[in-house]
């Protein structure tokens, strides 16, 4: 068993920027692909980056070039740096552990194990 657990949303203007943090825990972890996807209403999840054991990372288009990916020592921490937000980056953020070692299959939400709540971020125009 895994538990994910996401902090740092919030409301920021356009232009702005915020940091999010996951932490994964628990008896059955162990150092895998982690990855970002969000969510705005009426829209389907949307992978936004991923990073591998190795440290690769995964950006998708939009948010390339804006979004950096790192992770702490230990691999059960892993934070999102968004710069440049837009309101098109108002959504639900979600993390996600579990995603094999490599992240072969990371904009896959089913190729994750474990999956936290959720923070909201808004982007005001």
């Amino acid at each position: 068993q895994v538990h994910v657990a996401e902090s740092g949303g919030g409301s920021v203007p356009a232009g702005g920027s915020l940091r999010l943090s996951c932490t994964a825990s628990g008896p059955d972890f162990e150092s895998t692909c982690m990855g970002w996807f969000r969510q705005a209403p009426g829209k389907s999840r949307e992978a936004v980056a991923a990073i591998s054991t190795g440290g690769i990372t995964e950006f998708s288009s939009s948010v390339k070039g804006r979004f950096s990916i790192t992770q702490a020592n230990t691999k059960q921490t892993v934070f999102l740096q968004m710069t440049n937000l837009t309101p098109e980056d108002t959504a639900v953020y979600f993390c996600a552990h579990g995603g094999g070692y490599s992240c072969a299959y990371w904009s896959f939400p089913g190729a994750y194990k474990a999956w936290g709540q959720g923070t909201q971020v808004t982007v005001s125009a």
